[in-house]
């Protein structure tokens, strides 16, 4: 018969019961030991309850002049005139009124105006010319009206003379025809210079008809004169207010483009113009703190909130995130910014911000 022979069952390793019998007796000292800690904490440092109140509105927006920013243009009907002269630079602070940049049309306009001017010159002394021809006329009319009406009694008594004494026969009919053509004549040329009379003089010497006429066509010579000058006006670009020019758009010979000649702002009142989400503006508040960072930023910009856009627009600010939306509904508002802030904002115009306001509970 085969022997058999019975063996013991495997043990398991020495070395892992001992871990196993370590990590259960250090889970229960920690036990123990949170136990302890737990029942001798005074109630005074129990965690108090957290009480937030509501969070800031955060928006994105830019600096600007509370004038906006201006892009001087050409006049109206500079057609393709470049730039002559330029004498102002980025950063140039202008009177209202100051020359910023002169067309090269400016040379052919003053020619036309100088052209204007002589004629309207020439003109005015026709007016003159004229006046002193009437007035000289109507003394020379009224002489002649004088002499014709003195002698129109003589020839009238030497007509009825020569008709009596024709009529006793002591005069031929020549004799009486010679006296009717004398006394006729003389008629007519008190009629004449009655006539001459009326056509020189009038109430008002302005309102005689050569003089009205000459003063007509000087008028008309000024309307030229004052049209030409506004052509030389408007190849002249002035400054519309008291301000700083931002950026040079076109050089001395370019033609300005579609962004005009420069750029041109009031520094001296800051602003900030911010874009809030239309779900947030139910918590804005006018004169509400604002808080206003950005990168380039030494330190943030403070101010308060001045006013709010009644209509909802499309944004135009987005943040660099590749997941920021892009095509969110948001109303424009206004932050007034504080001295010290505008004086830091003047130097970074258009520079893009992110606004922190505080939210109305």
């Amino acid at each position: 018969m085969p022997l058999l022979v019975h063996r013991a069952p495997p043990r398991p390793p020495v070395t892992q019961h001992r871990t196993w019998l370590a990590a259960a007796s250090g889970l229960g000292a920690l036990l123990v030991v949170g136990t302890w800690l737990a029942a001798s904490r005074p109630p005074s440092q129990a965690p108090a309850p957290s009480v937030s109140g509501p969070a800031d509105i955060v928006a994105l927006g830019r600096l600007l002049p509370h004038s906006r920013i201006l892009a001087i243009a050409p006049p109206a009907g500079a057609g393709d005139a470049r730039i002559a002269e330029l004498p102002v630079q980025e950063g140039s602070r202008v009177a209202a009124g100051e020359v910023l940049a002169v067309l090269d049309s400016a040379p052919v306009l003053r020619a036309a105006l100088a052209a204007a001017e002589a004629e309207v010159a020439a003109r005015q002394a026709a007016l003159d010319q004229t006046r002193v021809a009437v007035a000289a006329a109507r003394q020379e009319a009224r002489a002649a009206l004088t002499r014709a009406e003195a002698a129109l009694p003589i020839l009238r008594r030497d007509l009825d003379r020569a008709i009596d004494l024709q009529a006793r026969g002591a005069a031929t009919p020549q004799v009486l025809g010679q006296r009717r053509l004398a006394y006729d004549q003389a008629v007519q040329e008190a009629a004449r210079a009655s006539a001459q009379l009326q056509r020189q003089d009038a109430p008002d010497p302005d309102e005689q008809v050569d003089v009205r006429l000459a003063r007509r066509t000087l008028d008309s010579a000024l309307a030229a004169r004052d049209r030409a000058a506004a052509e030389l006006d408007r190849a002249t670009v002035r400054a519309p207010a008291a301000g700083t020019v931002l950026t040079l758009h076109a050089r001395p010979g370019e033609r300005p483009g579609a962004e005009g000649i420069l750029s041109f702002g009031t520094l001296d009142d800051m602003i900030a113009e911010i874009e809030v989400h239309e779900d947030q503006t139910a918590r804005l508040r006018p004169g509400a703190t604002v808080t206003l960072t950005a990168p380039a930023l030494a330190e943030p910009l403070r101010g308060r909130l001045a006013t709010v856009g009644r209509e909802v627009l499309r944004q135009t600010l987005t943040d660099p995130s590749p997941a920021a939306a892009t095509d969110a509904r948001v109303l424009r508002a206004v932050v007034a910014l504080d001295a010290a802030s505008t004086a830091a904002a003047a130097r970074l115009v258009n520079l893009q911000v992110t606004a922190r306001i505080a939210a109305a509970p």
